[in-house]
């Protein structure tokens, strides 16, 4: 109640306009609308009948619909808008209890009155179709998984990182069991001997806690991975440790071979024990150009008119396009293949595009038309592309009219929507000249003229016939004239040719005017 509903129209193939009345005659002049999606905005509760007619090719085709207005219902839930679970607890909402109430959460599976908790989400809850305009946010904190690594025998001089981090916890770190003062960071530098832990309050869902024994011993070696590595896409990387004496390795992943290769953005650490002695470490940090590959996006179609803007911005680097521009974006304006070529440090991408532009539809069926009873006439869908149905859902190039009636096409492409149509009636015609469709003017006596068959007296006769190139090739002011099939004497090639007859019925001072065609045939 109060709140603008809206209603919109699943199907509105070939709707040419709509009237929408929303059942509610105390809103007055707001009760109807003429816009494809109508809105409107009831003051009290009540089952209301909302009818809207829709208009194809001007036939009307009605559709209702009843809907009820409630009163929306005030709550808030007693549990905090923020909440925080640990993983694995769930939390009962619930939603008040009214008779005959229909309840809907965001869950689908929960249609009563409480919806248990149990994933990180906002709740909220519809009361017979009204959003309560509470919710409660729930999160939840994972339980950490603490791993300090394996005990080690390290070299004199090197130092160790260790890491406990995990979500929403609180740290503290000790040596030999006992707290180290201000050491509450989520990592620590191992430098001393000593049975290292942490322990780590996970949000108030536990204390959680690791060992690991580190030793200092041996003698000092020297040892670096090199400096950090950028990779382009598609690359990898092969690691190999160059130390003196070395006995064996543990790396990152779980390996023990002298070398590992590296595919894909990580910190590569290594343990390389020396002379069986000791161990020294390095970690080297392997990551990914930001060049990760031009993509301009599949071919398109825009309207004309309009533009299309290509972007391959990585940021800083080297751009080019094929009209040999070097912004990282390119507005196009005109139909083509679009090409960049974009480089960051020694990192190259590339990528082309095709662009087709569409015209905006302008469907033109011509005016209004009234044919004799027994006529035809042939509709084209001007102006209407390549995608387009007439009003019985058919596509076909010429549309055949042998009945009255509204016609409409309706066009769509890139641009948009587009349609017309027209009302083609029927009447008695006192005075009827038809002409053939075909004759054949071979001199055998049948057939061999093309000329009008009337029963009435005609005035105003003019009879022209034109070729495919839009030439006169006929002309006659008398019906008992013929046509021979002949231009200047000479015999005219098989074909189809178009005529346009226009006449006035005598008797009834009635003009007409037709047009079709003839085909000669031998």
């Amino acid at each position: 109640m109060n709140t603008a509903i809206k209603f919109t129209i699943t199907d509105n193939m070939g709707i040419d306009s709509v009237l929408w009345d929303f059942g509610d005659p105390p809103s007055g002049a707001l009760n109807t609308d003429d816009n494809m999606t109508g809105s409107h905005q009831y003051a009290t509760i009540g089952t209301y009948t909302v009818t809207l007619t829709a208009y194809r090719a001007g036939v009307a085709d009605t559709t209702t619909l009843d809907i009820t207005i409630v009163q929306p219902v005030p709550y808030n839930f007693p549990e905090p808008i923020d909440t925080t679970l640990c993983e694995g607890q769930t939390l009962l909402l619930s939603a008040p209890v009214i008779a005959g109430a229909t309840y809907e959460w965001q869950r689908k599976d929960s249609v009563g009155s409480t919806i248990v908790a149990d994933t990180t989400s906002t709740y909220k809850v519809k009361i017979n179709g009204c959003q309560v305009p509470d919710s409660v946010n729930v999160y939840y904190t994972p339980i950490p998984e603490i791993d300090l690594g394996d005990d080690h025998l390290l070299c004199i001089n090197e130092a160790l990182r260790l890491d406990a981090t995990s979500q929403d916890g609180n740290y503290q770190w000790y040596k030999d069991f006992s707290p180290i003062p201000g050491e509450t960071a989520s990592t620590y530098i191992v430098t001393t001997s000593g049975a290292y832990m942490v322990e780590v309050n996970a949000g108030g869902c536990g204390i959680y806690r690791d060992t690991v024994n580190i030793s200092f011993g041996g003698h000092e070696y020297p040892f670096t991975m090199g400096p950090d590595t950028l990779l382009c896409p598609g690359e990898s990387i092969v690691l190999a440790p160059q130390v003196a004496g070395a006995s064996g390795y543990s790396w990152f992943n779980g390996s023990k071979t002298p070398t590992v290769r590296v595919s894909s953005p990580v910190d590569a650490w290594v343990f390389v024990e020396v002379n069986n002695e000791c161990e020294v470490l390095d970690t080297v940090r392997v990551d990914y150009n930001r060049l990760r590959g031009v993509d301009l996006g599949g071919d398109t179609t825009i309207c004309k008119g309009e533009f299309l803007v290509l972007t391959a911005d990585f940021g800083q680097g080297l751009y080019l396009w094929q009209d040999g521009s070097d912004q990282a974006t390119y507005y196009v304006r005109e139909p083509g293949y679009y090409y960049v070529r974009a480089q960051i440090g020694r990192c190259i991408s590339s990528d082309t595009i095709h662009v087709t532009y569409d015209d905006t539809l302008h469907v033109n069926l011509g005016p209004d038309s009234v044919i004799c009873k027994g006529e035809q006439i042939r509709l084209y869908p001007n102006g209407a592309g390549l995608n387009y149905k007439w009003q019985d859902s058919t596509n076909v190039p010429v549309y055949l009219v042998t009945t009255p009636g509204y016609y409409a096409v309706v066009a769509n492409n890139t641009c948009g929507r587009a349609t017309d149509s027209v009302l083609v009636l029927a009447k008695d015609c006192e005075c009827q000249v038809f002409l053939p469709s075909a004759f054949t003017p071979n001199g055998d006596g049948r057939n061999d003229y093309f000329r009008p068959l009337y029963h009435c007296q005609l005035a105003d006769f003019k009879l022209s016939v034109y070729d495919r190139w839009g030439t006169r090739i006929f002309f006659s002011t008398d019906p008992q004239v013929s046509w021979t099939g002949r231009q200047n004497g000479v015999q005219l090639n098989v074909g189809t040719y178009v005529w346009v007859m226009e006449y006035t019925a005598a008797s009834t001072q009635q003009s007409f005017r037709k047009t079709g065609t003839v085909t000669i045939v031998y």
